[in-house]
Parts: structure tokens; C-alpha cells; sequence
């Protein structure tokens, strides 16, 4: 079998520290996540890389996705660093353990270590269960010794431990001490309905640690926004296996994301949880593994959210240009994060000047980058943003500071890719009753002054229309201005519309309100986002995707100006 491994290797703490992932599991309790079996694969591959000691793959036996999964992973998974992981429950009441259906699947399922979840609360025993303690506490230690009987590794989920804790504790213990006595590994303390604060529940595992001397484990929900706190209290009272997500995906407010508890024992405690030189694969994996959620990444996700390191106010920039730890708890390069410079109303000529070096802009034109800071604060009392549409900026910047890729430092406006004369947006219902908009564009189309084998060279110039359907206005109006443009820019099909974006602004004065369209848009290397405003919501679609064509060119000559790195170093 391919996922063979019992112990996390390759982690400098070696197995005196589980890192655990249960993002196959617990987070995909998460509303609005739904993993296929690919997806799942993929998951685990991502996460084996980064270099986790365990992954919790799902449930075999109780949902069939997840029984396909452990399947194909006997076949397609070559995990290097952890170690699969099937979960499920103990004996029924009444019935052996080596003839319950359940237990027969975690075995059938061919992973190495396998997670029983069994509740410590009275309360949950009686009345859940229906069963008494003394039951409750056979069905774990018979499930345990059989499991461990047929060559298993065995971890105890403690399910709502602490609320059982607290009403009474030596029924907890109990449980725990079934599966230990039994041969489990780790006794893991869950905090299932996520009510618990950092102070309370580290007197609570340092105390159950002195009680009974298991190897303890840790488990928490964000219910009081206190998972990730929870964990690393825990961890420091004692605990030495961690259980997370990814993101923190999982049932009602998600589970302790796994992305800030590494970033926090890494950098905070200086426990080597991870590989080594894996640390910087933490922003990557957990964008990646937001795509394979179908999850948008969180932009102030602790350590790898884009605006985790990123700074608006222009005090901010000027004291980052002397020392970027004036301002940034860490290094971002140790997380594979980069510090963001977002040029505002609020920027002044620090921000601006950051930004421009980020950009690939040369700024020893003093005068022009006055020009361009009161043109942005103008724009943004307009209701322009560029906080987030970096080509745009970079657009007004090549408008006042020249082509500095090219040398030419004398400003130069960039000729627009085209020039709407007409268009619109209508919207239909098809046959199904479906609405549907369809746009139709008629442009000038001018030849660049630039040389003909250049980028911006077409093969013809006057004028073309199309029309195309999409869905949305603006993916209307996308898809026939590439229709149109296609034959005479064949650059164009090498780009495609990632995402956008539509806000109506408020306007107090009483004039007509304003729409404010961010669009997104890809090649094969990149992303690069622009803005439109007009009181027309077409309009200022229209404005911002020609500015995300226009940029296209701009962006493949400035990103190889870009230096690898604009701030000093920590």
C-alpha cells in the first residue's frame, strides 16, 4: 500500500509533536465546502508537502466519499512526511468490536492510524448515547485494544471534554484512561462546541496532565474566536499533538487554522513544526488549498492573508523604508508572504515611493511623484480605489512617470488598446427562463506606435464589433470585447477574466450614485486588477477591462524590473 506510513518523518520534532490535519474531515463540515474525491487527493498531496505529520482523510464506512477515498489512496498517495489517518467511533453498546461494521471499515480502509472519537461528557453518555458510563468506557477500551491488536496506531478524540471536564471530571478521565490503558497514543482534548477561553482551558489540560501523566492532544473550535489562542494555550500548558484545518475551515465558526497555529509555534515559540525550509511554503499551500476548497482565499487570514503584511497609512510606509519590524511582527518572506504597499487617499510620498519600486517604476522624478500623490487623492474623493488595483496604478504611474522599462523617462501616456464607440448590455430570459446578458461592442481598434512585431502590433486597425453572451453583465461585455478583438490582437486569448467585482457608492451630496467595478483578470503567469467609476455600472465595466487590456503588455515589461525585494531586511 502506497500510505504506509505510521509516524510523521522528516519533521525536526520528529513524533515528539503531531502536527494533525483534519481538513478532509472536520473542515469539510464547513458550510459551502464539498470535496470530491480528487479534490481530497489533491488536499492530502498539498498538505504532505508542506509537511504535516498526520492527515485525517474522512470517515470510511459512513460516507461512501470517503471510502472511495481511502481506496485510491492505497494506489495513488505517496505520502513522505505524514502518516494517513481514517476516523470514526467506537463499538456500538452490545455489539464486539471485531464484528461492528464501523470499527470493520477503519480497518478495511488500510490507514496506518486511526482517530476514534468517543464522548467524555456524562451528560452526552446518558442521554445522547443512551447508555451508562461503565458502558461508554467499554466500548472505547474494546475498540481500542482491537485496533491496536490488528497493527493500528490509535488516537482518542475526547469529545466535548472540557464541558464534560468541568461538570464532572472523573467521569472524563475515565474515558481517557479506557483508551490509554488500552494502548491509544494520545488522548485528545476536544473543545466541540467551541465555548472555551485560553486561561480556563490551559488550567484545564495542565491539570488533566498532572492527573494522569497521558500524552495529550488538542482540539478546538472557533466558537468565541479563540481556536487558534486555544490551541497555542494548550500547547504551552502541555499539550504535544495539535488537531487543525486548513484555513480553518469547519462545521459552524470553523476549527483552529492550521495556517496560524504553524506560523505561531514556528515563529512565537520557536518549536520546528514543520520541515525545514517548508516554512516558506505556508502562503502557497494555503491559497492552494483554498482553491481546491473552492474558497475564496481569506485576504486577512494571520500570516498568509494578502493583507496580512499589508500598509495603508503613509506613517506605516516611512518607517518600513528605515525598519520594516517597526511595523511587521515577522519577516513575511519566512511565512512566503511579501509585504504590501496600498497607495490611498491616506498615502503620502513614502507609500507612493514604495510602491512605484514594487511596481518597477523608477522615483527620482521627485516632482512627478507630488504630481501622482495629489492625482490619487483627487481620484479616490472621486471614488476611484486603488488600494487593490494595482494595474491601474501602475497605468497612472507610467501616465506621470515615463516608461522606466524601456528607459524613457519622460512621461508618456499608453495608448489604449481600443476605443469603445458604442456598446451595450442587455439583459434576456432564454428558453429555460434563465436570465442572460448579452453585450455588444463596436471599437476602433488603432495601430500601437510601437514596432509591429511588438506585443501591441495588429493586423489590421479601423473598426470591428462583436457580440457574446455571459454571465453577468460584465462577463457580457469581457467576452465580446475579446470576441472582437481577437482577430486583430491574438495577445488577448492568452488572457481571461479571473473575477470581478461591482459596488454601488453611496452619495450624500444627493447626486447620482456611483458604481465602482474591480475586474481581475490572468495570463499564464500573473494576476492584475483594475478599477472603473461612472454612474453607469457599463461604463465603468468598460473602464476597467480596458485597463486591465491596456496593462497587459506594461505588466510583461515591468515585472522583470521588479527587485526581488524593496524594504531593507529584518
Amino acid at each position: 500500500m502506497a500510505h504506509t506510513r505510521t509516524a510523521p518523518a522528516g519533521t525536526p520534532l520528529g513524533d515528539s509533536f503531531h502536527l494533525y490535519d483534519t481538513t478532509l474531515r472536520d473542515g469539510a463540515q464547513g458550510e459551502g465546502i464539498s470535496y470530491s474525491v480528487t479534490d481530497k487527493l489533491t488536499s492530502a498531496r498539498l498538505l504532505d508537502s508542506l509537511g504535516v505529520g498526520f492527515i485525517e482523510g474522512g470517515w470510511p464506512g459512513a460516507l461512501p466519499k470517503d471510502t472511495a477515498f481511502f481506496q485510491r489512496a492505497a494506489t495513488e498517495l505517496d505520502l513522505r512526511h505524514a502518516a494517513l489517518v481514517a476516523f470514526g467511533s467506537t463499538r456500538k453498546a452490545g455489539r464486539r468490536a471485531d464484528q461492528d461494521p464501523q470499527v470493520r471499515a477503519l480497518l478495511d480502509s488500510g490507514a496506518p492510524v486511526i482517530t476514534l472519537v468517543a464522548k467524555t461528557d456524562r451528560r452526552h453518555i446518558e442521554r445522547a448515547l443512551r447508555t451508562d458510563v461503565a458502558e461508554n468506557c467499554a466500548m472505547v477500551r474494546d475498540t481500542v485494544r482491537f485496533l491496536v491488536s490488528e497493527g493500528r496506531r490509535v488516537f482518542l478524540d475526547g469529545e466535548h471534554f472540557f464541558d464534560g471536564y468541568a461538570d464532572d471530571p472523573d467521569t472524563a478521565l475515565r474515558v481517557l484512561e479506557a483508551a490509554m490503558e488500552a494502548g491509544a497514543d494520545v488522548a485528545v482534548l476536544c473543545d466541540t462546541n467551541g465555548g472555551q477561553l485560553p486561561g480556563r482551558l490551559a488550567e484545564a489540560v495542565a491539570e488533566v496532565i498532572e492527573r494522569t501523566g497521558f500524552r495529550i492532544g488538542i482540539h478546538c473550535q472557533d466558537d468565541t474566536g479563540c481556536a487558534v489562542a486555544n490551541t497555542i494555550a494548550a500547547v504551552e500548558a502541555g499539550a504535544t499533538h495539535v488537531q487543525c484545518t486548513a484555513n480553518g475551515y469547519g462545521e459552524r465558526t470553523g476549527n483552529a487554522d492550521l495556517f496560524a497555529v504553524i506560523g505561531n509555534l514556528a515563529t512565537k515559540l520557536d518549536m520546528p513544526v514543520l520541515p525545514q525550509s517548508r516554512l516558506s511554503e505556508l502562503t502557497g499551500t494555503a491559497r492552494s488549498l483554498a482553491a481546491t476548497a473552492h474558497v475564496s482565499p481569506d485576504r486577512y487570514q494571520p500570516y498568509v492573508g494578502a493583507a496580512a503584511f499589508a500598509h495603508k497609512a503613509g506613517l506605516h510606509a516611512s518607517a518600513m523604508k528605515v525598519d520594516p519590524g517597526l511595523y511587521q511582527h515577522i519577516d513575511p518572506d519566512v511565512v512566503g508572504n511579501e509585504s504590501r504597499i496600498l497607495v490611498t487617499e491616506m498615502a503620502g510620498r513614502a507609500s507612493l515611493e514604495l510602491k512605484c519600486l514594487q511596481l518597477g517604476f523608477d522615483v527620482q522624478d521627485t516632482e512627478a511623484v507630488s504630481r501622482v500623490v495629489a492625482r490619487v487623492k483627487q481620484l479616490e474623493a472621486d471614488g476611484w480605489s486603488f488600494e487593490s488595483a494595482d494595474a491601474s496604478l501602475a497605468l497612472l504611474l507610467h501616465d506621470e512617470l515615463g516608461d522606466t522599462a524601456t528607459g524613457q523617462n519622460a512621461p508618456r501616456r499608453l495608448p489604449p488598446v481600443f476605443t469603445p464607440l458604442t456598446y451595450q448590455v442587455v439583459e434576456r430570459h432564454d428558453t429555460d427562463g434563465r436570465v442572460v446578458s448579452e453585450a455588444s461592442v463596436r471599437l476602433r481598434v488603432e495601430r500601437q506606435p510601437v514596432a509591429d512585431t511588438g506585443p501591441f502590433a495588429t493586423a489590421d486597425t479601423g473598426e470591428v464589433t462583436a457580440t457574446a453572451e455571459g454571465d453577468g453583465p460584465v462577463a457580457a461585455l469581457d467576452a465580446a470585447l475579446r470576441r472582437a478583438l481577437a482577430p486583430h490582437l491574438p495577445w488577448v486569448t492568452e488572457t481571461a477574466l479571473a473575477d470581478y467585482s461591482v459596488r454601488v457608492l453611496d452619495n450624500a451630496s444627493g447626486a447620482p450614485a456611483l458604481t465602482r467595478v474591480l475586474v481581475v483578470s490572468r495570463d499564464a503567469e500573473r494576476e492584475w486588477t483594475t478599477v472603473g467609476v461612472h454612474a453607469s455600472a457599463v461604463v465603468a465595466a468598460m473602464l476597467a477591462l480596458r485597463d486591465a487590456l491596456t496593462y497587459k503588455p506594461l505588466g510583461d515589461t515591468l515585472s522583470a524590473k521588479r527587485p526581488d525585494r524593496v524594504l531593507p531586511a529584518r
